[in-house]
């Protein structure tokens, strides 16, 4: 997943003169599909032309607008995995651009949907997880409240190291404890390395620690 940037001058000449007929092209094609009853293969051209604006044109809310077609699609061919993937790929998107309450009403929904599978349950908790960082960020009560929930819901979330970790953060953010708060994370750091979206999320909560603008804008 990529993060938003700007794209240069050259990027965005070489969009103009490639890729957006690319675009029009690949759309063209999809609606035919459509047309045809082919949602499975209509849901890969979304995915396509989600990459392209995720990764080229560098505008990730007509990237997420796809990749929500594409998991419809899926879902409509009962390709719940394939579906998914692509709601995965929306919900961490959405996280970035502040957009939570839809993130964590997706990382729920997929948390809820493989915590029963015994192929996938081992993932729930890491969608739990991330649902209660978006949690965090927005409001510490509600995140204490969304983790009594997916304890409840799914018992084994409480023995893993993604729901400690985010009792011990609770715990120094009631405090106003950033040094607490900075051990914890590189403790679980250590053990389970920290991904770029992670970090990001754990970085603006402290943040409500330390205050905005305040503090070295690090984990370590």
């Amino acid at each position: 997943m990529r993060f938003v940037r700007q794209p240069s001058s050259i990027c965005s000449f070489r969009a103009n003169m490639i890729l957006l007929p690319a675009l029009w092209m690949l759309g063209m094609l999809t609606k035919r599909q459509t047309l045809k009853g082919r949602f499975t293969i209509a849901a890969k051209h979304h995915i396509t032309i989600a990459e392209i604006y995720e990764t080229e044109l560098v505008d990730i809310e007509k990237a997420i607008a796809h990749y929500e077609q594409s998991a419809d699609y899926y879902k409509g061919e009962e390709s719940n995995s394939s579906a998914n993937k692509c709601l995965l790929k929306v919900a961490a998107y959405a996280a970035q651009l502040e957009q939570y309450q839809k993130a964590i009403e997706i990382y729920e929904q997929v948390g809820a949907n493989t915590m029963d599978n015994p192929l996938l349950k081992y993932s729930a908790k890491d969608y739990f997880f991330k649902a209660a960082l978006c949690h965090f960020i927005v409001d510490e009560l509600n995140a204490k409240l969304a983790l009594e929930k997916y304890e409840e819901m799914f018992p084994a979330f409480t023995d893993s190291r993604e729901c400690k970790l985010l009792k011990k953060l609770l715990e120094a953010h009631e405090e106003q404890n950033s040094e607490a708060y900075t051990e914890a994370v590189k403790e679980f750091d250590s053990i389970s390395r920290l991904d770029q979206w992670l970090t990001t999320m754990l970085l603006r909560i402290k943040k409500s620690i330390q205050g905005d603008g305040e503090g070295d804008g690090d984990l370590k």
